[in-house]
């Protein structure tokens, strides 16, 4: 094994998985027995005949520019699926993702209509979902279809031993930065807290500003990002496990010195004085056309940051949010949580294209190339990553320097009406309405309101 497969072994076998892949236990669904791993055969219709047309739809959240390839591939993977599937005729229905996650899907679900395919959340939604009855149990499909062993980790879309939900890609969180502009101010990659107010204070100086990022209109959940690394850097990965136990709480003083320092790079200038004011979309396009210098965000960003658009692309690397002196040092934000999953509502040739989607979508070849193209890792395991260098390998680089593995995101943990909770929260405080004792007391209220109605 030469060292760049090496290092993606352990990449992927230590930075991220920090649990065991979910895929014990049979199924209940109304398939069973098995192909040997081939794509479903699809019955022909008889000679002269015309296969009945039937239409389903495919739910996805691949709207921005940004999400062109990712896009692309699902339209090749639903293409294939059609010339297998007799009558069979997609129809792409692409949704904002989190108007999809907090409006349309919720109140599907709630009516018990989703679509046939669709993006899906995992933890607490897959949860609640599956607990509903409205998903499909895909752990015999994925025994059918060979696939069983595939995936880096299903724990996410895995409850009471069956799985629910497939993940496309995983993610890590952290800070993109642009290092001519570091250069020019004469600093370095922080490693600490300290170290990185002195940073943000020397590229102020200069005139720059020091992080782009659009947390409004509608867009609250960017600012959660790098909340939910603090609180985590302060507090260690267990305090964020408890929330929905009812054992950490929200006022805990790790959480609220997390929102004390983030309104801190608020008011000091450090953070875009217009976060509040413009969308997500917006605070990736200053960091790429070179008017801020360091975004957090996701490794998804990748694909807009060495894009056509980007002025910065050739200056760009990303390091792990700094160490706060916390429990929680050393860790990173990452997992598999965002994937497909599929109504439990389907008829017989409904579910021959769910399976020879299924096949089709989730190939190796697939995983690779999203890698490749737009920077996402893999949620299948690749036994050989390639030649891959650049902004990829330096987020690589960033997720094997976290010694204490990866943590979910919170949302992942939390009820969805704690999540929308902390988004308001974050935005009245940004925006100077609300302080960060007050905040977190709003939280907690929530929290305790949704433990007690599970």
């Amino acid at each position: 094994m030469n060292k760049r497969k090496a290092a993606w072994s352990v990449v992927v076998a230590a930075a991220l998985a920090t649990t065991a892949i979910g895929c014990s236990g049979g199924g209940d669904t109304k398939t069973s027995g098995g192909t040997g791993g081939s794509t479903p055969a699809a019955t022909k219709p008889a000679d002269g005949d015309k296969a009945k047309e039937f239409k389903m739809t495919i739910r996805h959240i691949n709207v921005r520019e940004t999400a062109k390839n990712t896009l692309a591939m699902l339209q090749e993977a639903a293409k294939a699926t059609e010339a297998q599937v007799p009558g069979l005729k997609f129809e792409l229905d692409g949704v904002e993702d989190t108007v999809n996650r907090d409006q349309k899907l919720k109140a599907e679900m709630s009516a018990g209509n989703p679509p046939p395919i669709f993006n899906l959340f995992g933890g607490d939604d897959t949860k609640n979902y599956s607990k509903a009855g409205r998903l499909l149990d895909l752990t015999p499909i994925l025994a059918e279809l060979g696939l069983k062993d595939k995936f880096m980790n299903l724990t996410e879309f895995t409850v009471d031993g069956k799985i629910y939900g497939l993940p496309d890609a995983g993610f890590v969180e952290g800070f993109f930065y642009n290092t001519k502009m570091f250069a020019d101010a004469g600093v370095q990659v922080p490693k600490t807290w300290e170290e990185f107010l002195k940073v943000c204070e020397a590229l102020k100086a200069k005139g720059i500003t020091p992080i782009a990022m659009g947390g409004g209109s509608g867009d609250g959940w960017v600012l959660n990002m790098p909340v939910n690394t603090m609180f985590v850097r302060l507090g260690g990965m267990q305090i964020q496990e408890n929330f929905a136990k009812g054992s950490s709480k929200w006022t805990d003083a790790p959480v609220v010195d997390a929102f004390k320092k983030f309104e801190e790079l608020k008011t000091s200038g450090y953070i875009d004085k217009n976060v509040i004011a413009m969308k997500y979309a917006d605070g990736q396009a200053k960091f790429y056309t070179g008017q801020a210098a360091m975004l957090f965000d996701g490794s998804w960003a990748i694909a807009g940051i060495t894009g056509d658009k980007s002025t910065v692309k050739d200056n760009v690397s990303f390091f792990n949010f700094p160490n706060m002196g916390g429990p929680g040092d050393d860790t990173i934000n990452g997992g598999w949580s965002n994937g497909y999953g599929f109504s439990s509502k389907l008829n017989e040739n409904e579910l021959k294209a769910v399976k020879a989607f299924i096949k089709n979508y989730y190939t190796e070849a697939n995983q690779l190339k999203e890698l490749k193209n737009s920077g996402r890792i893999p949620a299948m395991k690749i036994p050989d990553i390639g030649d891959t260098k650049g902004l990829v390998a330096d987020v690589v680089k960033a997720q094997l320097a976290a010694k204490k593995g990866a943590f979910p995101a919170f949302d992942a943990l939390v009820q969805a009406t704690v999540k929308k909770t902390l988004e308001s929260s974050m935005e009245e405080l940004m925006g100077g309405k609300a302080t960060p004792q007050k905040a977190a007391e709003t939280v907690q209220k929530a929290q305790e309101e949704a433990n007690k109605a599970k």
